[in-house]
């Protein structure tokens, strides 16, 4: 089959290479910027423009929402087959009012909030409500990510907002979200002309920098997941969405994030209107096949048998300074080499941003260039492992990540608890029939 992947911010390598592995013809179209032009040079074949590629292709996938979906939106008006997100499609999660409303008109109960587009009104209202808020961009698209923030109470909010003023921060409209305390938890599920894919993706994200979720917020520092058959999350989030998503024309994965509160009510915090990073490659991991012909199945309306493993995957991001700023040029981070990469190991590392290159490495007592994978960016690879707990899950991708950054120069790092506080957290989100049967450790088992 002949795949064009469509990737403005370069996630879409680790896809790429085992599409090709699988027998495919790839096209990897990355956008030739400063940040992403390395981006798997000499592992796949990239090209800079996705247009004169378009009527070549049998597959398109995308693997964003923000960038040129109306040029694939007019191919799949003639015929072409796409996996991707439709302009309104991804207005889900680009426009989170939309989003909310979305949800609303489903019966789903939304976690109240207040829209603002400047400070001062925002400032005032947390100055008379006294309540603790969580603050998100409208349009999460833009420059306005920053605008992310969840507080500790309102002096901390006010802080933010009195600073985010003075550095000119706002570029458009945000919302003061209450906050919820409760248990994150995510449930995903693969929609298409034909319904619902068989099987629910459950998911749990780690975000912060550092171990105990210190630190700032990064786009997911790695995540546990598995597939079930019934899940209750998506009984209360997904299921009661389909109608919308039909009329929406939907195609792809649609995964939405929750907070269980002490009640056991599933408060939708956001969707993820596209593929997920890095929950694809954890989806990768557990798949059965080629991907390429499932994602073609899914595409086309036809539904074929489960496709994934019956057990737990867990991913690891590993990256390099100065990750998640990106603020180092690209020669700073740019071909550090990953060395021994044997293919029993590749099997199970994700490449994000990494090259083909050379490097000199030991042998027969000589220093000898070797080829070798190399980093294209700060934002490295993603390591797996899948077990029938999460404890074996951990302690195979530790295992893995401890042979790359031994051999790797550069400062790799990566947060050593993925997955750690489900400890705490499963007996807790069990006794209110959420994670039914999803095992910690092989000592916990029923």
């Amino acid at each position: 089959m002949r795949v064009l992947i469509v990737d403005p911010p370069g996630h879409g390598l680790d896809l790429a290479m085992r599409a090709q592995e699988a027998g495919h013809e790839v096209k990897l179209s990355i956008r030739d910027d400063d940040k992403t032009r390395h981006i798997g040079n000499g592992l796949v074949q990239v090209v800079r423009d996705h247009r004169p590629w378009l009527n070549w292709s049998n597959l398109v996938i995308c693997t964003d929402n923000s960038l040129y979906l109306h040029d694939l939106e007019r191919f799949r008006e003639e015929g072409g087959i796409v996996l991707a997100s439709s302009p309104r499609c991804a207005q889900l999660e680009l426009d989170r009012q939309f989003g909310q409303e979305v949800f609303k008109r489903a019966g789903i109960p939304v976690i109240p909030s207040k829209e603002f587009n400047n400070y001062d009104d925002a400032i005032r209202f947390v100055s008379k409500t006294m309540r603790r808020y969580v603050s998100k961009p409208c349009n999460d698209a833009g420059a306005d990510r920053a605008l992310s923030y969840c507080s500790s109470g309102p002096d901390d909010m006010v802080y933010m907002l009195e600073r985010w003023k003075r550095n000119d921060k706002l570029h458009g409209s945000f919302l003061l979200q209450e906050f919820v305390p409760g248990i994150e938890m995510g449930v995903s599920g693969w929609y298409g002309p034909g319904g619902w894919n068989e099987g629910w993706e459950e998911d749990f994200e780690f975000k912060k920098l550092m171990n105990g979720e210190i630190g700032c917020a990064t786009g997911e520092q790695g995540t546990v997941l598995r597939y079930v058959k019934r899940s209750k999350l998506a009984d209360k989030v997904l299921i009661p969405i389909e109608r919308e998503l039909a009329r929406l024309g939907y195609v792809g994965d649609i995964n939405v994030n929750c907070i269980i509160d002490d009640r056991g009510r599933p408060w939708p915090l956001e969707f993820t209107a596209r593929l997920g990073w890095p929950a694809f490659q954890l989806q990768c991991a557990l798949l059965k096949g080629d991907p390429i012909e499932w994602l073609y199945e899914l595409a086309t309306g036809k539904q074929g048998s489960p496709f994934f493993l019956d057990r737990i995957a867990i991913g690891v991001v590993l990256s390099v300074p100065d990750y998640p700023y990106s603020h180092a040029t690209r020669k700073e981070v740019v071909g550090i080499p990953c060395l021994d990469v044997t293919p029993g190991l590749m099997k199970h590392l994700h490449p994000c941003e990494m090259m083909a290159g050379e490097a000199y490495c030991e042998s027969a007592g000589q220093l000898v260039k070797t080829p070798c994978l190399m980093t294209a960016g700060d934002y490295v690879m993603v390591m797996t492992a899948t077990a029938e707990t999460i404890q074996d899950a951990r302690q195979k991708v530790y295992r893995r990540l401890e042979r790359v950054r031994k051999r790797m120069p550069g400062s790799p790092m990566y947060r050593t608890d993925i997955g750690l506080r489900l400890s705490r957290q499963l007996p807790k989100l069990q006794s209110m029939g959420y994670a039914r049967n999803l095992v910690f450790s092989p000592q916990l088992k029923s």
